[in-house]
């Protein structure tokens, strides 16, 4: 057998050996007297995710664009304190819980009983909003990379019933796909609905605006919101209006719309009736940077999706890194919100010897 052959042999045999993923950990600081890591998941096609067990945070994501080049492509920090700095509220990439986006006048009742529920309720050290807790974490390392958080959510907690152990599982696919799993059990009634607070800007974090980038969300209608922004129980239809990205449409064609949900909020924040049954993995929304070629989909089990396009001023501590407004866009995949005082949306009652699961999916590739 002649060099060239055995050259030829040897390369082949490279290029068969199996792909491998990995996840390393690192300290990242400390919140009380508790560490705080940042875990760093590849894939061995490059793409490179960063989460800190503070929060369940989303630090950054970094993926090609069509000529190889990486970027990341969510809004983020490099240390810990800058997600401890005062005047943080972005919560960016944070997890959301024990119930994401609005509850109207913040109570609902469940078995007779009136629960008032606000971010401070009962808000000692260990009884925290999700994104303020330090969470246990264990790593399953192959192809596929894996972080698992857990917690226990304490009854009482911002006012809900129910001890609650949530299960959160970050899983970087071989294909480019971020996939997270939300698992929760409790002890008494109570109400769920988990998301992941990421904004994305698929030309980069420091790239500027995303009214250009073009956006396809999957679902007919809205659920139309009263003054407060909170739904009132009406399915909207989207069709005629500036809610209507059921065709590709750039983010900033109609955001200065008159429509008074727009107007109020000074652009989208909405919560989207995405089409097919709940509870199946389907497509939700497609995001498209037409410069860089880059794309991320976004697919879910839930009945909705919150589209909120940044549209305040970011806290200092995101102006010091050069975030401004419209400078993200957030696909938070939930239930809808006020789903405990409307019957009529999908239950987002939890009992004992039930399991809440859900998956939300963020698939990467570049045209």
């Amino acid at each position: 057998m002649n060099a060239r052959v055995i050259f030829a042999a040897l390369l082949a045999g490279m290029f068969s050996l199996p792909a491998q993923g990995a996840i390393t950990k690192q300290a990242w600081g400390g919140v009380g007297k508790k560490g705080v890591d940042l875990y760093v998941l590849t894939n061995a096609r490059g793409m490179e995710v960063k989460i800190s067990n503070y929060g369940g945070i989303i630090t950054s994501i970094r993926v090609p664009d069509r000529t190889g080049k990486m970027e990341n492509v969510t809004l983020g920090f490099d240390r810990l304190e800058d997600y401890l700095s005062p005047g943080y509220s972005g919560r960016y990439g944070a997890l959301i819980g024990r119930y994401a986006n609005r509850i109207k006048n913040n109570s609902f009742r469940l078995g007779g009983v009136e629960y008032r529920v606000t971010r401070e309720a009962y808000n000692t050290s260990e009884n925290k909003p999700f994104d303020e807790r330090v969470w246990d974490a264990s790593v399953t390392s192959g192809d596929e990379p894996e972080l698992t958080l857990s917690l226990l959510d304490r009854t009482g907690t911002m006012g809900f019933p129910g001890n609650l152990r949530v299960r959160v599982t970050y899983t970087l696919t071989k294909d480019n796909a971020l996939r997270i799993t939300y698992y929760a059990v409790t002890d008494r009634d109570t109400v769920v609905s988990l998301t992941n607070h990421a904004y994305f800007n698929l030309a980069g974090d420091l790239s500027g605006s995303v009214l250009d980038q073009v956006l396809r969300v999957n679902a007919d209608a809205i659920t139309a919101v009263d003054e407060s922004n909170t739904p009132t129980g009406e399915i909207r239809p989207v069709a005629g209006t500036a809610f209507d990205f059921r065709t590709p449409t750039a983010i900033g064609a109609r955001i200065k719309d008159a429509d008074p949900a727009i107007a109020r909020a000074r652009g989208y924040d909405q919560n989207y009736v995405i089409n097919g049954k709940p509870g199946a993995l389907r497509l939700a929304a497609r995001l498209e940077d037409p410069k860089s070629g880059r794309v991320m989909e976004t697919w879910t089990t839930q009945p909705g999706m919150q589209v909120y396009t940044a549209n305040y001023s970011p806290p200092p501590v995101a102006l010091a890194k050069g975030y401004a407004v419209h400078g993200g866009v957030a696909l938070e995949t939930q239930a809808h919100p006020n789903s405990p005082n409307i019957p009529s949306f999908p239950s987002t009652l939890l009992s004992p010897g039930q399991q809440y699961r859900q998956i939300t999916e963020y698939r990467f590739s570049a045209r």
